[in-house]
This record gives C-alpha cells, sequence and structure tokens, in this order.
C-alpha cells in the first residue's frame, strides 16, 4: 500500500517521537512510518479497545475543507450517497465510484454547517482523491486539503467517559455527529465515529497540538496506545471492509454489501459514475456478494485463499482474514457466488493445499456498539 518509489523516505506524523518514545514497532504503511503495535502486542491492545479505550493515531489520512454553494450537488456528481439531505452536523460514509461502477475509495463527508464540509479520505488513496475532487468539482466549490493537522481516533466502552472528562460537550454527541468542539482547551473537529465497532471518537486537532493532546489522553488510565495491527483485526471483527482489500475498483456497493451507502433518492435518480451497473444490480442481484466467513477449528484463513462449495468446486475467494481475539476463533470475509451467500451455507477454505470446514455467517462477527442515543 505504500505507492512511494522503495528508495524514497517515509513520510512521518506529528506523533512519530511519542511512537518511538513508547516503544512502537514501526512499518512502512500508505507512505508514512506507523506503528503496527506496542510493547504489550497485538492481542492485549485489542482487547484493551474492547474493554476500555484506545488511542489510535491516523494522522496519515487526508482531511479537507470544501466550501461553496453546492458542495452537496457537486459531491453528489462523484458518489452514490445523498448528502442534498443530510443535515447540519451530521457525517455520512460514502464510495467514490468510477464509470464501471467499482469502487476508488471508501471516505466520510460531513455536513459542518451552511456551505462548508469535512472530508476524511484513506491514505493510500488521497492524493487520487483529492485530485479527483478538484477536477470533478473544484470548479464549482473550494477544496482545502489540511497538510497542518493531525487525527486521533479514541475507541472503546469507556471512550465516552475519557473524551467528557477532556470535552464535556461531548457527551451530548451520538454516532455520526460531528463538529467543532474543545478539547482540554484545544480547538478539534470532532466526529463520534471510527472503524473498530466500539462507540468513540476521530478527533481532527492541529498538528501542533497533537502530542500534547495524545499524551493527556495516555495519561488517562482508562486509555493506552494501539496500533494498525489491533485496528486491524477489530476491524474485521466488525465485519468493516479494508479499501485495497475487501472494496477496490473490481467491486460495486452492491457487491461488497455496501448498499446502505446508496442514498435512497439516488437509487431512482442516479447521476453518479457508474450508476448504470449499481442500479441495476440494486434491482437485478449481483453474481457474487461479500459474506463473513466462520472456520472450524483453529487455523485461519488469509487473503487470497480460495473458497469452494463442498464439492470442490471453486466459487470464491478470501479478502480478509485472521483470529478473532474476542471470539477466540478464525473468522474471514470474502467474496462468493450468490447462490452460497446465505448464513449457514457450508463451505471449504483451502490452506496451504488442506481444506478447512467453514461456513457463512451474518456480518458483523462482533456486534457493533455505536452509541446512537
Amino acid at each position: 500500500m505504500n505507492d512511494l518509489p522503495a528508495d524514497a523516505p517515509l513520510l512521518t506524523t506529528p506523533l512519530d517521537a511519542l511512537h518511538r518514545e513508547l516503544g512502537a514497532r514501526m512499518v512502512p504503511f500508505a507512505g508514512y512510518a506507523m506503528p503496527v503495535q506496542y510493547p504489550t502486542g497485538i492481542l492485549a491492545e485489542h482487547g484493551w479497545c474492547r474493554n476500555h479505550a484506545a488511542l489510535f493515531d491516523v494522522s496519515h489520512m487526508g482531511q479537507a475543507w470544501i466550501t461553496g454553494a453546492d458542495v452537496a450537488g457537486a459531491l453528489e456528481t462523484l458518489v452514490p450517497a445523498s448528502y442534498r439531505e443530510l443535515k447540519a452536523g451530521r457525517t455520512r460514509y460514502t464510495v467514490f465510484t468510477n464509470d464501471q461502477g467499482g469502487i476508488l475509495d471508501d471516505l466520510m463527508i460531513t455536513h459542518v454547517g451552511p456551505d462548508r464540509w469535512f472530508v476524511v479520505v484513506n491514505a493510500a488513496c488521497k492524493e487520487a482523491d483529492f485530485a479527483r475532487l478538484q477536477q470533478g468539482i473544484g470548479d464549482r466549490v473550494t477544496l482545502d486539503v489540511l497538510t497542518d493537522r493531525a487525527l486521533l481516533a479514541l475507541q472503546g466502552p469507556t471512550a465516552a467517559a475519557v473524551m467528557a472528562h477532556f470535552a464535556p460537550a461531548s457527551a451530548a454527541m451520538v454516532f455520526m455527529q460531528a463538529g467543532p468542539l474543545d478539547v482540554a482547551g484545544i480547538p478539534c473537529f470532532v466526529t463520534r465515529s471510527g472503524y473498530t465497532g466500539e462507540d468513540g471518537f476521530e478527533i481532527s486537532v492541529p498538528a501542533d497540538q497533537a502530542d500534547h493532546l495524545a499524551r493527556l489522553f495516555l495519561d488517562h488510565p482508562e486509555v493506552k496506545p494501539c496500533g494498525l495491527g489491533a485496528r486491524d483485526s477489530l476491524r474485521l471483527e466488525a465485519g468493516l471492509p479494508l479499501y485495497g482489500s475487501d472494496i477496490d475498483t473490481t467491486t460495486s456497493p452492491v457487491e461488497a454489501a455496501l448498499t446502505f451507502a446508496i442514498g435512497k433518492r439516488r437509487r431512482s435518480d442516479g447521476g453518479f459514475p457508474g450508476a448504470e451497473r449499481i442500479l441495476a444490480e440494486l434491482e437485478q442481484g449481483t453474481s457474487r456478494l461479500r459474506v463473513g466467513i466462520a472456520l472450524d477449528g483453529r487455523a485461519p484463513a488469509r487473503a487470497h485463499t480460495e473458497i469452494q462449495d463442498t464439492e470442490g468446486r471453486r466459487i470464491g475467494e478470501v479478502t480478509s482474514g485472521g483470529f478473532a481475539p474476542t471470539l477466540n476463533a478464525p473468522i474471514a470475509m470474502g467474496y462468493v457466488e450468490t447462490a452460497f451467500a446465505q448464513p449457514g451455507t457450508p463451505l471449504r477454505l483451502i490452506v496451504r493445499g488442506k481444506a478447512l470446514e467453514a461456513r457463512v455467517v451474518s456480518l458483523p462477527f462482533v456486534e457493533q456498539r455505536y452509541h446512537r442515543g
């Protein structure tokens, strides 16, 4: 996922020195040096997030303001979500689609207030995403890419109590609500969201204040740092797709089980890239679907593992897989022919030449605990 030349120096986030001080193992990710784990290890970090509050550095992701008289209308020419109806102070998940109906990236867009919107995109795609926004809607609105901000994710069942300690007004927020908020006296932009399946917040903070704010959070007894390893196992348990693994330009939102990201009005009006294919799939179905998979035994199945029916015929492929610490069992996500997508359908996964028994299960694997009010 690192698009930089092999000899290019890795970029760093404003928390780089803190990660190293905390003993993080740093790895290349999307062109950045990022913490994959801290000395306690991925399993401990995963468990801490499920039971307490974990702090993730996601500053490598792209952030931008979009301003103008018709941002919603401009955005709707690029994505299938409905934004004209989105109230101020609310965030909505969506995907960029290409003319063939494939997914170019997934992203979060917040309606901040009159003529002002906030966008967060994936790190590996951010240059292309911002170029797409500039080219697609730049003549109608103003795009201001933020290079002077960090992004922290505070996630877990006690995240709300921790956040309320530093920002009492956050207690009134619900899932996918967002707005400017002073956190420990620092002006931030906060969304009650995250990608772990737990309640939590994503906090956009000025880069020169990020280290200070992170240390304040980590001084709280409920908070510990977590890296990319735990973030991946947490999002897999929550049944959340990862761009570049579970969704990409070969998958449509319908195949990817992301039909909720296609606005009700857009299903009749269209007007977004790939609408012809995507609306036809909504009407007629698809040949394959993203599903959850539970494996018998203890051996995990990784990405690109072949999926077969019980007769030994190839019917799909695993896109994400690993061991689920919360369930103490191996799980996976992948695409199978639609006829085999019903929960309970038996499957065989071919791991190192051996067929492992498995079955389709409903997503998520672990209950999502977002605070919806």
